[in-house]
């Protein structure tokens, strides 16, 4: 139990993530499901962040000559978090330029009634 009083930010992270992915199963709205997969990615990028953390450590920068690994965090979580980040706004773009079509081409962006839509455009064809 005295693990869970120093693991805020992972706990914080799994509780984003959880709203993310409920959100983005039982929405039919697809905004409403764009907005839960970008809570999943924060969620990722929180947790990542936190356990690259350490206590006590400097950031990757070599200052004053010191080269002993013991004096700083692990730079790799943080390239991580930056790429994901770059790639989940470039995935969020398209997903809303998908949404722009699809709202433009059916009128709606409640995914059930574009499935219906197009059903019917297929039996007309």
């Amino acid at each position: 139990m005295q693990d869970i009083s120093f693991n805020y930010y992972e706990i914080a992270a799994m509780i984003i993530f959880g709203i993310g992915f409920t959100s983005l199963l039982l929405n039919r709205n697809i905004i409403k499901k764009i907005i839960g997969f970008n809570l999943m990615d924060t969620g990722i990028f929180l947790y990542l962040g936190a356990k690259g953390y350490i206590v006590g450590r400097l950031a990757p920068i070599v200052v004053e000559g010191n080269t002993d690994f013991e004096t700083y965090i692990n730079p790799i979580p943080s390239g991580l978090v930056l790429t994901g980040i770059v790639v989940s706004v470039s995935v969020s773009a398209f997903f809303c330029a998908l949404a722009v079509r699809l709202y433009k081409a059916y009128d709606t962006l409640d995914l059930d009634e574009i499935i219906n839509k197009m059903h019917e455009d297929q039996e007309v064809y």
